[in-house]
């Protein structure tokens, strides 16, 4: 199949790039369709601007399927959100964005590297702990779920350096 043909119908090779405000309107997207409060497109345009704030997209062919968003301070660094379109997941895909963020902190100068994941999130689970993550601590009833029930938190951590 020509490229331009494998392209045009959203495959292709999965490049992982530095994301900008004009992703805004599909990160939101991408963000509202993977968890119960999505982020809205004003607040990742904000997200966008800032300097502590590291946003890659994660495109395949000439379509955005993804993204990493983490916030920076001093040597540390808090994994804010990942997500992938609900039809590419299962694919691998996402450790290749995982990782390829983590190495961008590191390149930045951050050594530690912490996220919050729903503990019955088994999918996010297994992607951190492959990434070297490891569970350092529990945040009891954090999320809340639509219908009012409390969900625990998991508070992960892995070292860069």
């Amino acid at each position: 199949m020509m490229a331009w043909l494998s392209e045009w119908f959203g495959r292709g090779t999965p490049a992982v790039e530095a994301a900008t405000v004009r992703d805004a309107p599909r990160l939101a997207q991408l963000h509202g369709a993977s968890f119960h409060r999505g982020w809205g497109e004003g607040e990742f345009e904000i997200m966008l601007s800032e300097r502590n704030t590291l946003v890659h997209r994660l495109r395949l062919g000439r379509k955005v399927i993804g993204f990493a968003v983490s916030r920076m301070g001093a040597d540390e660094a808090e994994i804010l959100s990942i997500a992938i379109d609900s039809s590419q997941r299962g694919r691998g895909l996402s450790r290749n964005l995982l990782l390829t963020h983590l190495g961008h902190l590191a390149g930045r100068g951050v050594r530690t590297v912490f996220l919050e994941v729903e503990e019955n999130n088994q999918p996010a689970r297994r992607l951190y702990e492959r990434a070297g993550f490891a569970v350092v601590g529990r945040r009891e009833r954090y999320y809340k779920q639509p219908g009012g029930e409390h969900l625990n938190a998991l508070l992960m951590r892995r070292d860069l350096s």
